[in-house]
This record gives structure tokens, C-alpha cells and sequence, in this order.
């Protein structure tokens, strides 16, 4: 009688195991830290984790209304959000997600720098690749009237502030881009013996140009020209 007591209890022993294996397999174990502790409360009921991610149980991106979107490429530098200057660089930068502003005005002011030098020396190489066909012309016939006048041109750059961006825009797949510089330059034009004819070697201008860069945003060459130039008195 009390062998089959023992086998009974044996019996038992193995249901028993049997059901809490699988209640663990149902129920699942929590074992060292849950992640979820440190999530922050959810809000509107999505938790943040949610965020501009896609449904699991499709291909389509969840909406998620009245929760903030992600940064994505249409955000910019905060020093140009709520600026009048933010829809243009939305647009430039949802056309180029590689856009950086602070970049670009890096750019822009060597460019500047060479250009005002190119122009001084007659340099046309360096001028063509930098200017569209309409401001390398003008460029251009500047240089060549001075030449058969036999005049030459000096210019130094004595002070180059930070450039500013003017204006941003997209016009259809073109970027455009007006930047303000502000300089003080010593320029001089002297004849053919020499002689200076124009300016003064020893007196500085300050000057205000304001320059229109412009890139196809549809190319592979990540490279602006000049487009427009003007001065402001």
C-alpha cells in the first residue's frame, strides 16, 4: 500500500512540473532589468518608442497625430528657425538633405575671396568653373577692356566679416541662395606705366556686395556658381 502512496506522489510531482513549464512558456519569465522601466510615460496613449516608426503588421508609416515628428531633413539650424529665412531652407534642404547652412556660408566666403582676386589679376581660369555664363561674361569683358587699355588692377582684402545669408528659395530643382559680404578692400587701377589712375593704395573701402549662388539640386555635382552680383551703397 505504501509503495503505491510513493508512486502516487511521484505521479503528482511530474503534473505538477508539467503545468508550471507551461505556464512559464505561456506567461514568459522576467529575469535581470526591463527595459521598459526607463521609457518615458507614454502620451496620447503611443509611447515614445512609436515615434515615426512603421506598423509591424504593414509597410505604411504610422500617423501619429498630436505627437511631434522626429527630426528628419527638413529640420535646420536653430539659428534660422522662425526666421523668414526658414521656408526657403526647408525646401533646399528637403530637395538636398545634405544641406548645412553654416557649410554653405563657409563656402560662399572662399569663393568670394577668390573670385575678388581672380578679377584683380585677369585670372579667367579660375573665374569660369566659379561664374554662370551670364556673370563670367560681364567678368570677362571687364577684364579684357582693361587689358586693351593696358591697365591693371590690384585688390586687397584687408577685413572679410561673416557672410550672411540674404534670401533662400528653390526655383523648380535649382537652389538659390543671396549672401551678404561685407568687406574693406584696398583697390587700385593703375595704366600701363604704371601710374595709378583709380584709388588709392592707402585708403580702405568698406563695402556691402550681395552675391546669388545657385546649384542644381537634381545633379550629382555638389558644386555653386555665381549667378547674379550687386553692390549696396
Amino acid at each position: 500500500m505504501e509503495g503505491f502512496q510513493f508512486i502516487d506522489i511521484i505521479i503528482l510531482a511530474m503534473v505538477a512540473g508539467f503545468i508550471v513549464l507551461r505556464l512559464r512558456s505561456v506567461l514568459g519569465r522576467r529575469t535581470g532589468h526591463d527595459p521598459s522601466e526607463n521609457r518615458e510615460p507614454a502620451r496620447d496613449g503611443l509611447t515614445p518608442d512609436a515615434f515615426g516608426r512603421k506598423d509591424r503588421g504593414s509597410d505604411n508609416v504610422v500617423s501619429l497625430p498630436g505627437v511631434h515628428r522626429p527630426r528628419d531633413v527638413t529640420d535646420i539650424e536653430p539659428a534660422y528657425q522662425n526666421t523668414p529665412l526658414e521656408p526657403g531652407l526647408v525646401q533646399i534642404k528637403m530637395a538636398d538633405p545634405t544641406f548645412v547652412a553654416s557649410r554653405f556660408l563657409e563656402g560662399a566666403s572662399k569663393a568670394f575671396e577668390m573670385i575678388v582676386t581672380a578679377f584683380a589679376r585677369h585670372d579667367i581660369d579660375t573665374l569660369r568653373p566659379l561664374l554662370s555664363t551670364e556673370v563670367f561674361g560681364r567678368f570677362a569683358g571687364a577684364i579684357q577692356d582693361r587689358e586693351e587699355r593696358g591697365e591693371t588692377m590690384e585688390t586687397e582684402l584687408v577685413v572679410l566679416k561673416p557672410a550672411k545669408l540674404e534670401s533662400a528659395e528653390m526655383n523648380g530643382t535649382r537652389a538659390e541662395l543671396a549672401v551678404r559680404f561685407q568687406s574693406e578692400q584696398v583697390n587700385v587701377i593703375k595704366d600701363k606705366d604704371g601710374k595709378i589712375i583709380e584709388g588709392d593704395k592707402d585708403h580702405v573701402d568698406s563695402l556691402i556686395d550681395i552675391w546669388t549662388f545657385a546649384r542644381d539640386t537634381s545633379s550629382r555635382d555638389p558644386n555653386w556658381i555665381l549667378i547674379a552680383t550687386r553692390s549696396v551703397e
